[in-house]
C-alpha cells in the first residue's frame, strides 16, 4: 500500500495567510530553519493506479497538482481518485470536496451525521451531484470497517476500521444535539490486503486506552501535533482557547502526547496537523529535537512510504 502526504499543517497551513507570529514571519522572511506546509491531507493506493484520499483539504487542488500520481491519464476527462474518507465535517477536512465537483465520479466514506452535515444541511454541496452517479455516499459507523471500493464497485483490497472519538460538531453545524455525538471525529485505520496498517488520527482530544491499543498495532502512525503546548494560542495574542478546548492533545508538557504514548513500540510515528504556531517546526529548536528524540518524526508535505 502507498502512502502519500500531500499536506501536513493544520487549518491555515503554514504560514498562515492572516498570522504574524514569529515562526511565520521568519519563513516568509527566507530565515526559518524549518519548511512550509500545506493543510492535512493523506493520499493511500493499493497498486499506485487507483488512489483514495483520507479528507479533502482546500489545498486540494494545488496537493494534486503537485503529485504526478493524482493527474488525469486515460482521455480528456480522468483521475486516479477513486474516493474519499471523511474523519469529520470540519471545514478544513472537508472544503476540498468541491474541487471535486467537476462530473467526475468518486465515492465518499462518511459517518451517517457527517453525511447528514454536508448533504441535507449544507447547499453548497449540491455541487457535487448536479449529475447522476457523480458520487457515491457511502455510510459508515464508528466501531465498524468497510472495504473500500472503486466507483464500478469492484473492491480495493483496501479496508478501513472507523475508531469513534469524542469531539463536538463544528460550529456551523444545525442542532448538533440531533446527531450522535460519536459520529462527529473518527480515527481511520487503514489495512492493505497483506496485512499492513496505517493509523490516522489528526484530531485527538484525549488519549483513552482504546485508542492506546489501536496505536500499538499500526504499522505506521499519524497522530496529532497541532499544538506544543495547552496555551499557545492564548501566548501569541493575549486571549482564546486552549489546546483541549479545541479538541487536541498537546505534543509537549507532563500530559502530552509526547509522554504519554512514550512506551509505544517501535514504529513509523509521525506528527500531522501541525499548528503554524508550533515550535517543534523549528528543526533547530529544543522541541524538534524532543520529538526526534523521542523517535517521532514530523510529517512533510510529499513524504511518502510503501507499507
Amino acid at each position: 500500500m502507498q502512502v502519500r502526504i500531500l499536506g501536513s499543517a493544520a487549518g491555515g497551513g503554514f504560514p498562515q495567510w492572516n498570522c504574524a507570529c514569529a515562526n511565520c514571519c521568519r519563513l516568509r522572511a527566507g530565515k526559518f530553519p524549518g519548511k512550509p506546509r500545506t493543510q492535512a491531507q493523506v493520499a493511500i493506493s493499493p497498486d499506485n493506479d487507483v488512489w483514495f484520499l483520507l479528507g479533502a483539504s482546500p489545498d486540494l487542488r494545488q496537493q494534486i497538482e503537485a503529485t504526478p500520481e493524482l493527474h488525469p491519464r486515460r482521455g480528456p476527462r480522468d483521475s486516479p481518485i477513486a474516493g474519499i474518507v471523511l474523519a469529520s465535517a470540519e471545514l478544513d477536512h472537508v472544503v476540498g470536496l468541491l474541487h471535486l465537483r467537476e462530473f467526475q465520479p468518486f465515492s465518499v466514506y462518511a459517518t451517517t451525521a457527517v453525511t447528514s452535515i454536508l448533504r441535507e444541511q449544507n447547499t453548497v454541496f449540491r455541487m457535487l451531484t448536479r449529475a447522476p452517479e457523480q458520487v457515491f455516499w457511502q455510510s459508515v459507523q464508528a466501531g465498524e470497517g468497510c472495504q473500500l471500493k472503486i466507483p464500478s464497485g469492484e473492491e480495493s483490497g483496501i479496508h478501513c476500521e472507523v475508531m469513534g472519538i469524542s469531539l463536538p460538531f463544528p460550529s456551523y453545524v444545525c442542532h448538533p444535539e440531533k446527531l450522535s455525538p460519536q459520529e462527529a471525529t473518527v480515527g481511520l485505520v487503514i489495512t492493505s490486503k497483506e496485512g499492513h496498517s496505517l493509523g490516522y488520527f489528526p484530531v485527538v482530544g484525549c488519549i483513552t486506552e482504546e485508542l492506546r491499543k489501536v496505536f500499538e498495532r499500526v504499522d505506521l502512525l499519524l497522530f496529532d501535533g497541532t499544538f506544543w503546548s495547552e496555551d499557545e494560542l492564548i501566548a501569541l495574542v493575549g486571549s482564546g482557547q486552549r489546546a483541549q478546548d479545541m479538541g487536541h492533545v498537546p505534543v509537549g508538557g507532563e500530559a502530552g502526547s509526547l509522554r504519554q504514548l512514550a512506551t509505544l513500540r517501535p514504529g513509523r510515528k509521525l506528527y500531522i496537523h501541525i499548528n503554524n504556531t508550533n515550535p517543534m517546526l523549528n528543526e533547530s529548536g529544543p522541541e524538534y529535537r524532543a520529538v526526534r528524540d523521542a523517535g517521532w518524526e514530523l510529517a512533510e508535505d510529499g513524504w511518502q512510504v510503501t507499507l
